[in-house]
């Protein structure tokens, strides 16, 4: 999937960072959190998968928003009016007369705001994750009290910004995976400023916007999530009964970032509302050997590195990578922050490039690890799940520096085939049943 390049539009004195992908009839405007940074959005798996999803029923239009990303910085947060007049330059700039917005977390007040003021602009309103009012109130009791958001901000920004400790948060099913955990920590470093964000924050704990949802005459759809840890759910089910004729509609799960847990219920929702069609998912199920790859410390060798010369590195790897697939014919499934899942046809083919890239990579200044399981998954579209996968990922996690290590099942699969092993002992793998006898490749 290509990413869609960079243009700007101007608001006011300010360039909005914008992109454009698909080219359906539909127009469809993304309006992010907090923070975002489009051109690193897309070095996670899960920003491409949404945006190709969204981009193969409508023309997707995304922007950072001004202080935030690519845009230009500002001395201080955005008004709602400021980002309001954002949204109608980018919409202008990209050619787009009216559109569906889709305003997640705090981005969603001024969807809000943007879908009552400017109706005849906006085609329909989608609010994932969003809320009316940030704070606590006699008549608002669900949300916490204005004193204990400012102490957990100033903890969490003072300290930890730049360090990817926000994932405990917003994305707390990813809290254990080291890729993803760097992928946060870039996010911060590169999206916003720590000043910023402490002034994003004290915007955010602003925000009152109860008194408009009755003006909101476009058609909505209010989606949320039941654990959310953010925003307590019943801030959504708040929005559903203000906004007339509004579809609610709850998940499962914890996560409060739209991209993070499972997206595919979410993506269902969204199609089906504003197209009037829902997909068919078309599950399957095939035997195949998944190879998961992550550079070890990661974090750590970023810290190093700097922001600009890591990014070398990670596409220095993915480069390498790839041509090791290639060769090796296995096929790419997506990148996992600094590392890859990929799925072969046979275990011998996987055990061998995994080896090639651990020795390739080690030229980049980096160490590879990998893990590497043979079993059944479920195949949907591109990607792929289940046991099988989950089990590759935890012996990828075991793995040591420049070390493959893989189950004993594929040990029993390459019989023959000259590959040597030598005995990691039996393991208990977090979320996965059983006790396994991993093996770490010595010869191939």
């Amino acid at each position: 999937m290509t990413r869609p390049e960079i243009q700007y539009a101007k608001s006011g004195d300010v360039n909005i960072a914008y992109q454009v992908y698909g080219e359906g009839d539909l127009d469809v405007v993304l309006v992010f959190g907090y923070i975002s940074h489009l051109d690193l959005f897309w070095d996670g798996a899960p920003f491409a998968e949404y945006v190709k999803r969204l981009g193969s029923f409508a023309r997707v239009i995304m922007f950072d928003k001004r202080g935030v990303g690519l845009s230009d910085p500002v001395a201080r947060a955005a008004t709602l009016e400021e980002r309001m007049d954002d949204v109608r330059a980018v919409m202008d700039a990209a050619g787009s007369e009216r559109a569906a917005l889709i305003g997640t977390s705090e981005g969603g007040p001024m969807s809000i705001l943007f879908a009552s003021t400017y109706p005849e602009r906006t085609q329909a309103l989608v609010l994932y994750g969003a809320m009316a009012r940030s704070t606590w109130a006699p008549d608002y009791p669900w949300a916490a009290p204005i004193e204990d958001l400012q102490q957990s901000s100033e903890q969490l920004v003072g300290p930890y910004w730049g360090k990817g400790a926000s994932i405990e948060i917003f994305s707390p099913s990813q809290a254990d995976d080291p890729g993803a955990r760097e992928f946060y920590a870039r996010l911060e470093r590169q999206g916003a400023s720590p000043q910023m964000v402490v002034q994003l924050a004290q915007m955010f704990l602003d925000i009152d916007v109860r008194h408009v949802l009755p003006s909101i005459h476009v058609p909505t759809l209010v989606l949320h999530r039941r654990g959310d840890r953010v925003v307590n759910v019943r801030a959504a089910r708040f929005l559903a009964e203000q906004i007339a004729g509004a579809k609610y509609v709850e998940l499962d799960g914890i996560d409060h970032n739209i991209l993070a847990g499972d997206t595919e219920p979410i993506l269902q929702e969204i199609q089906e509302f504003l197209t009037g069609i829902r997909p068919a998912p078309v599950y399957d199920r095939v035997l195949a050997t998944v190879l998961f790859t992550d550079i070890v410390d990661s974090t750590k060798k970023a810290s190093e590195l700097g922001d600009k010369k890591w990014r070398e590195v990670l596409e220095g790897q993915q480069t390498l990578v790839r041509s090791e697939l290639e060769r090796h014919r296995g096929r790419e499934v997506k990148t996992t922050g600094d590392g890859f899942l990929a799925t072969f046809d046979g275990p011998a083919r996987a055990i061998r490039c995994a080896t090639s890239i651990t020795d390739e990579v080690r030229r980049l200044g980096v160490e590879v690890r990998a893990g590497v399981h043979t079993g059944e998954c479920e195949v949907m579209g591109d990607d792929v799940g289940g046991i099988a996968v989950h089990t590759a990922s935890r012996i990828c996690s075991l793995a040591g520096s420049g070390e493959v290590l893989v189950s004993r099942t594929v040990k029993d699969l390459v019989a023959g085939s000259g590959i040597g092993f030598e005995d990691r002992g039996v393991h208990t793998l977090k979320g996965v049943p059983d006790e396994w006898q991993l093996l770490a490749v010595t010869t191939t």
